[in-house]
């Protein structure tokens, strides 16, 4: 936790410096509007100087390259992903199965693979600007697990089945997706606002968000990952159901794990079904994404811990 902190405040520093790359650009931009300098490029974006990657294009209204914050945050990172990955293996290694029986080992796995998803993206897709959101959610969800702590304990027998290796697994790997989802669709909401204030000529507070790529390119790339998620999620459904009837002999029973786990299937199927086919794009597909996963959080959050059932293996 203490170098997923690290990497946050580095994270952090480097939304900063980029606040005072756009004060930069804006005076340079007014130097050469008034024939003092030559022109650097346009604060609309209508051009571009940098791209964020190999593989996407940036449409950032303000170019802005590496800066030595940013390459510390993902250093950091890395490191503090290999470290919760050894912590990980070891609680599998004292347990004598996969780490994810309970709340406390799901809360590890869960954010390990978040990361995980995070970093496999990176080398794809220059997403280093969502640094803040991931180590930030991190911290906060291990925060919350340490209250979850318990000792190793024996999987009841419902649990000792295959199925708890893939059926819990594609469950926290879709999370990942969510998150990195939920991420950019919140930015996309700030990005949106910003440029509905660049054609009103009204300033803004959050300059960072012009070096960032165009609320479009936002939501395309967050429609891509909350797909991977959903794909994922519909097999993690298909897997409970299947593991249910070995269980308890039974497909579907209603119980509150199983109906929330649904209720998000179904989020997810209308967020997909209405930007694909009904034209909900912008911010309608953004608030969707956003209450998708609010509900994977209160599935976890609260449902695993405050509601009884069969799936009440939380382990406090």
């Amino acid at each position: 936790m203490a170098v997923y902190a690290l990497a946050f405040i580095a994270f952090s520093i480097d939304l900063a410096k980029r606040n005072s790359a756009v004060d930069a650009a804006d005076v340079e931009s007014a130097k050469a509007r008034a024939g003092e300098a030559t022109s650097v490029g346009s604060a609309g974006g209508t051009s571009t100087l940098t791209r964020i990657s190999a593989r996407m294009v940036n449409d950032a209204a303000t170019p802005y390259g590496r800066s030595a914050s940013l390459r510390v945050g993902v250093s950091l990172t890395v490191l503090a992903w290999g470290l919760q990955l050894v912590a990980t293996v070891l609680r599998g290694i004292a347990a004598e199965r996969v780490p994810w029986a309970n709340m406390y080992e799901f809360a590890m796995t869960g954010t390990l693979l978040i990361v995980t998803v995070y970093l496999i993206l990176l080398t794809r897709i220059d997403l280093r600007f969502l640094g803040t959101f991931v180590t930030g959610l991190v911290l906060i969800l291990l925060g919350i697990a340490q209250q979850y702590y318990v000792e190793v304990a024996p999987l009841p027998p419902a649990l000792q089945s295959v199925w708890l290796v893939i059926h819990v697994f594609v469950a926290s790997l879709a999370t990942g997706f969510f998150a990195l989802g939920f991420a950019l669709s919140f930015v996309q909401l700030l990005q949106a606002c910003r440029e509905d204030r660049v054609d009103t000529d009204k300033p803004g507070r959050l300059k960072f968000l012009k070096t960032l790529p165009s609320a479009v390119t936002l939501e395309n790339l967050a429609y891509r990952t909350n797909i991977i998620g959903f794909i994922l999620w519909t097999f993690t459904l298909m897997a409970g159901s299947i593991w249910a009837e070995r269980a308890w002999g039974r497909y579907w029973g209603w119980d509150t794990k199983e109906v929330w786990t649904f209720i998000i299937w179904v989020i997810y199927a209308g967020y997909i079904h209405a930007r694909a086919t009904r034209g909900w794009r912008g911010s309608r597909s953004a608030w969707l994404a956003i209450i998708g996963f609010a509900a994977v959080m209160f599935n976890f959050g609260v449902v695993n811990v405050f509601f009884k059932g069969l799936h009440a293996y939380s382990g406090l």
